[in-house]
């Protein structure tokens, strides 16, 4: 019986590239989103390419449209072995401009998207005592970001419930992992919200957490190369380009990662 794989936010960008390698890699692919003809579109590709995908269209803020993505799966498949939480959204605006509302809808997909994806097949992991979480944060859960307290916030508080779980979990046979992107060659900030005094001004002074690839922020960062992991594999979502930190060990995946990487664009 094939692996199988569930990953959220999986129509577009990140999603769509880490889904797309699992399938390269042997994976059964379960594909959830909110747009059902981009995420088809998806599984259709996948399928073409010799590997069984079911697209479930969810949201991932509705606790019961996640619990029936999973139960989807199971029924598809039998088993979940990897989880994969990637479904974001952005905002840049200072404090005084970000409304309660704003707060809410960030924290209901940023954090929420990723707590309902992790509750419902947990049960399912603690039995088999096996299982693979992976959390898609941001470097902006590493450092903070001017006008982002609302984005930040959310992927802070990821980071922290990546790096708990994982302390929970791992005696229990699940591995729990974070990637953290920070600039990446996808549609990310095409979606994103921007507000300030100017929005242009504003998108043009955000950091690029999600746009083109350009140069790590930092020119002493090392560049790691393929052959610099164990076996020479590339982790999942390396494809889609970008600066990104993997820090977590996760076994089932990839070897322990303690390096930033940055990789051009594909």
């Amino acid at each position: 019986m094939a692996t199988t794989v569930m990953i959220t936010g999986a129509s577009l960008g990140i999603g769509k590239a880490t889904a797309f390698l699992f399938a390269q890699k042997g994976y059964d692919v379960v594909l959830a989103a909110r747009q059902s003809d981009r995420l088809e579109a998806v599984a259709r590709d996948i399928r073409a390419r010799g590997r069984t995908a079911l697209a479930v269209p969810t949201d991932v803020t509705d606790f019961e449209q996640v619990n029936a993505l999973v139960e989807k799966a199971l029924d598809a498949y039998g088993k979940i072995d990897v989880l994969v939480n990637n479904a974001g959204i952005c905002m840049t605006a200072p404090m005084a401009q970000t409304t309660l509302e704003d707060w809410q809808k960030i924290i209901n997909v940023n954090l929420w998207g990723y707590i309902y994806p992790i509750h419902a097949p947990l049960p399912h992991f603690l039995e088999r005592k096996a299982g693979t979480i992976v959390n898609v944060g941001s470097f902006g859960g590493k450092m903070p970001l001017p006008n982002m307290s609302a984005y930040c916030t959310s992927k802070y508080a990821v980071t922290g419930l990546t790096e708990t779980l994982r302390l929970e979990l791992e005696p229990k046979g699940i591995h729990v992992c974070g990637v953290h992107p920070s600039v990446t060659n996808s549609d990310f900030l095409e979606r994103a919200v921007f507000r300030g005094e100017e929005d242009s001004d504003a998108r043009a002074s955000a950091p690029a957490v999600g746009g083109d690839a350009q140069k790590p922020p930092c020119q002493s960062t090392r560049r790691c190369r393929p052959g610099d992991l164990e076996g020479g594999e590339a982790p999942p979502g390396r494809g889609s380009g970008g600066l990104w930190r993997a820090r977590d060990n996760c076994p089932s995946l990839s070897p322990r990662l303690e390096c930033v990487v940055y990789s051009a664009v594909d």
